[in-house]
């Protein structure tokens, strides 16, 4: 993994903490919420002001997150919106917070200039034990402060002076009075500054969570549904008719065709989004290299073609079916003939622009491992997972792909792959890449 450290494609974004302030500030917060502290002068931290290095130090690398359930975090500042989140074990958590620091980033830049704000992440269970848990996650409330409780300061405070302005003797009770001005001193002119966090309440829709091995929870839907990496026992119990894993592709493609939630990579046949199949060609002949001992080094496009023919008798249906939808798009051949059980189905599809978008990528990653470019973009848990286990030739090629062709233009590689963010105001229709889907009974 250290050669991903080195090229910046793991613990990328995350905020150096360094100065004694800031480490003093941690160590109040991180006492206040689990009453430890580090011995650490120096270490990053993510969005939730979680840190690999304290994880270490501490041997627990869930430290901010009991049970992985109501995430608690630390903000230092609001520099921390851009970093990522580790160890996330639902994939709305990151977003949420994001949220959170956006819409309160004038109140909590003048927080954290004080104290850190530390907070929590609550929703209406304390612990998952059963996937049936899972629905009674409806929303997430946020709860924050300041360790000496400015936030609350100031709503007394708030209180107090409403109460002054309005009730018509207030002005004659020197208690009152006494009390504004001790809180004053703390909170300062919240009239003119005013100290109080927006927001703090987010609908939790349709997830991913680490739990139970990997659930995409899709209950928002008309069709509510489930799809686990792995099936186990307890899923019966959840309260939803539709339970799929992902060996099930049929009802999977079923599940994301007719609710529209998928659009073919490329539109019509002829289209310039052949370049995106070939890539993906190329990352199969790469992947099959790698694992009959192939020693890579650095290829160029004319050396992957000859791989490509060096191994043309060992490639998987995966290299079979692209080609198919290659020479389709970019020589109008035949439209292929891949069923949703073939290997390379899944590879021709992208989410369609809607709200689940990113989620929606997600689960064809899982689909695709062979498109490594994909489950870095869309599954990075899952990325790092298959990295631990492929031959150091395609550990080498890959990282080094990522570091200089993807890493340099982030954005323009993610909207030319998966077009532009979203508008949730449209709805999308579709029929398949080239016909109806169709599928097996």
């Amino acid at each position: 993994m250290m050669r991903l450290l080195k090229y910046g494609l793991m613990f990328g974004n995350l905020v150096e903490i360094n100065s004694t302030a800031l480490v003093g500030r941690y160590n109040r917060a991180l006492k206040h919420l689990i009453d430890k502290e580090t011995k650490l002068t120096e270490f990053h931290i993510d969005v939730s002001g979680y840190s690999p290095e304290i994880g270490e130090e501490l041997g627990d690398d869930l430290y901010l997150n009991p049970n992985g359930c109501n995430r608690q975090f630390i903000l230092l500042t609001t520099d921390q919106k851009n970093a990522p989140l580790l160890n996330a074990q639902f994939s709305t958590s990151r977003s949420i917070l994001r949220n959170f620091i956006h819409e309160n980033a004038e109140e909590l830049f003048a927080l954290t200039a004080r104290e850190a704000v530390a907070g929590e992440m609550m929703n209406s269970v304390f612990k998952v034990s059963n996937p049936s848990d899972l629905f009674h996650i409806n929303q997430v409330e946020i709860e924050a402060d300041t360790i000496q409780s400015h936030v609350a300061e100031a709503k007394t405070l708030q209180g107090y002076i409403d109460k002054f302005i309005n009730e018509d003797d207030a002005w004659w009770d020197d208690v009152l009075i006494a009390q504004m001005i001790e809180l004053a001193k703390s909170t300062g002119n919240i009239q003119r500054n005013p100290v109080e966090l927006k927001s703090r309440t987010y609908a939790q829709g349709n997830y991913f969570t680490s739990h139970f091995g990997g659930i995409y929870v899709f209950r928002d839907m008309e069709t509510p549904t489930v799809i686990a990496r792995d099936y186990c026992e307890a899923l019966k119990d959840i309260p939803v008719e539709t339970i799929l894993t992902l060996g099930n592709r049929n009802g999977i493609a079923k599940f994301l065709n007719d609710l529209g939630l998928v659009e073919p990579v490329i539109p019509a046949c002829g289209t310039s989004a052949a370049a995106t199949i070939k890539q993906k060609i190329d990352f199969v002949i790469i992947a099959t290299a790698a694992s009959l001992g192939d020693d890579l080094g650095d290829l160029s496009r004319q050396q992957i073609k000859q791989i490509g023919r060096k191994y043309a008798d060992q490639m998987p249906e995966e290299f079979h079916g692209l080609m198919q939808i290659w020479r389709w798009a970019k020589l109008d051949g035949p439209p292929p003939n891949l069923q949703s059980e073939h290997p390379a189905f899944f590879y021709a599809f992208r989410a369609a622009q809607h709200v689940d978008r990113d989620l929606v990528n997600m689960l064809l990653a899982e689909l695709t491992p062979m498109d490594f470019r994909q489950l870095f973009i869309c599954n990075k848990q899952a990325f790092y997972d298959a990295y631990r286990t492929w031959a150091e030739p395609k550990r080498d090629y890959v990282s080094r792909f990522l570091a200089e062709e993807y890493a340099v233009d982030k954005a323009g590689a993610r909207e030319a792959l998966y077009g532009p963010e979203p508008a949730m105001e449209e709805e999308s229709v579709y029929e398949g890449p080239w016909a109806p889907v169709r599928y097996i009974s």
